[in-house]
């Protein structure tokens, strides 16, 4: 019992998440910002740079908790669950830097009706993740753990959401686009794009765990 008493208890883990949260948020919305002014340069760098400037902040939160994990004894929550929860939140804004990144690297010509529905369903998922979050510390109100099950099945409608463009676009895309350079730069796009919803809904499933072991 003493020793328990003796070793660092509960840290400040949901701060942390709150914290990863808003700058998976940050990205997404200059991610957003930066194919909605593709066009013009000085805009897309900019934007770009704030996307870049955001996954480096979320890393240093990502080892904070992972620090973290190893100087407490007793956790609000399992260990593993802390563990994947921000690995997996960590991955988002991995995958929104992978995108921007690729966008400049392919020096893609402009932006698609499908890029922009897809980026739009992305910074939507994002939201709904940070507000899932946001509810974590109240998880044994009912209110709260009912608000976040919710908050998981609108990520994961928006993940369908963005299956449904995913195949919509390819399609298209295969049909309509006669340049097979840009063919191959837009198709590593889209997938780049779903898959930062499948990670929302990764993270939506690792909360909706948690929900039901600890409300």
């Amino acid at each position: 019992m003493l020793f328990g008493k003796l070793m660092p208890r509960d840290g400040n883990f949901f701060e942390l998440f709150n914290e990863h949260g808003a700058k998976i948020v940050e990205g997404s919305r200059a991610f957003m910002a930066m194919i909605e002014n593709y066009a013009d340069a000085a805009q897309r760098e900019k934007y770009a740079d704030e996307v870049g400037a955001a996954e480096r902040q979320a890393d240093r939160v990502t080892a904070e908790v992972n620090r973290l994990l190893h100087k407490t004894f007793i956790t609000p929550i399992d260990r593993e669950q802390i563990h994947g929860l921000i690995n997996a939140m960590d991955d988002i804004l991995d995958l929104l830097q992978d995108a921007s990144e690729t966008m400049q690297l392919y020096d893609v010509k402009a932006m698609t009706e499908e890029v922009l529905r897809l980026g739009d369903l992305s910074a939507k998922c994002c939201e709904r993740v940070q507000h899932a979050v946001t509810l974590l510390p109240r998880l044994s109100q009912h209110d709260a753990a009912e608000a976040a099950i919710k908050t998981c099945e609108e990520i994961d409608k928006l993940e369908s959401d963005a299956d449904r463009v995913m195949r919509a676009a390819m399609s298209k895309l295969f049909r309509e686009q006669e340049d097979v350079r840009e063919l191959i730069k837009l198709k590593a796009i889209y997938e780049q794009l779903e898959s930062i919803t499948d990670r929302c809904e990764d993270v939506a499933n690792l909360i909706e765990g948690i929900v039901l072991e600890n409300s």
